[in-house]
């Protein structure tokens, strides 16, 4: 995958009496050539054991499953990934409690829904464990179709964006770009993929895993090996 390739994981937008229920998905929007990655982390480890007269073209990958392995793991911090997340407000209010990371959120204060640009509509996240015509989907629909009744009705009586918010719910979709570093990224697959996770941060964590493993085997391996069965299934 090149840089700035967008990564798509689930199918797209689909238009549903009024509002604009989606899948979450993600883009990866920078993050180096694995082989970069590898020399960049080998010449700042090897700084801490002096021993840069070791440094060969193909000692990089070594010298960093070694010290994964010996757990100095702040060597790798020394590089990292941005992740454009599509995902709704209860999965982001997750991933901003990792504090090692830096984020971009739509901001729901400063986006008026109400809006042409918006299409007049909120977009919500589609629930991965409802099925459609199940009566618990049924239940959550007709909700987010009030939810969005009222937040429309609360703008056009007035209100502006950051009041008529109250009313949203945490199925809004949302979008937050998120930039951490690799030890980071390791910390956050390892709480956010596992089977105590929850199902939609699983949506997301676990294809963004099979993505980065394949990008930064080296890095990734371990975990995705834990979690290989998951991310196929």
């Amino acid at each position: 995958m090149r840089f700035g390739e967008s990564v798509c994981n689930f199918p797209q937008s689909r238009l549903d009496r009024g509002m604009r229920i989606i899948e979450p998905h993600f883009e990866i929007l920078a993050m180096d050539d694995g082989a970069d990655i590898l020399r960049r982390l080998e010449k700042a480890g090897r700084v801490c054991y002096k021993s840069e007269n070791r440094i060969t073209p193909d000692s990089a990958r070594d010298f960093v499953r070694t010290i994964l392995l010996s757990g100095h793991h702040s060597v790798i911090e020394h590089a990292g990934a941005t992740v454009r997340i599509v995902c709704d407000r209860g999965v982001s209010h997750e991933l901003v409690r990792h504090r090692l990371a830096s984020y971009s959120q739509e901001s729901t204060r400063y986006a008026n829904y109400a809006r042409d640009k918006f299409g007049r509509e909120i977009t919500v996240i589609k629930p991965c464990y409802w099925a459609d015509g199940s009566p618990e989907y049924a239940l959550w629909h007709e909700a987010m179709l009030a939810a969005e009744k009222a937040y429309l009705a609360l703008v056009d009586a007035g209100a502006t964006a950051q009041q008529a918010r109250a009313v949203l719910p945490n199925s809004l979709k949302t979008e937050i770009v998120l930039t951490c570093n690799l030890r980071e990224w390791r910390h956050i697959f390892e709480l956010r993929c596992a089977a105590a996770a929850h199902p939609q941060m699983r949506q997301i964590t676990l294809p963004l895993l099979a993505h980065m493993h394949e990008r930064l085997p080296d890095v990734f391996a371990d975990l995705f090996e834990k979690y290989k069965k998951d991310v196929s299934g």
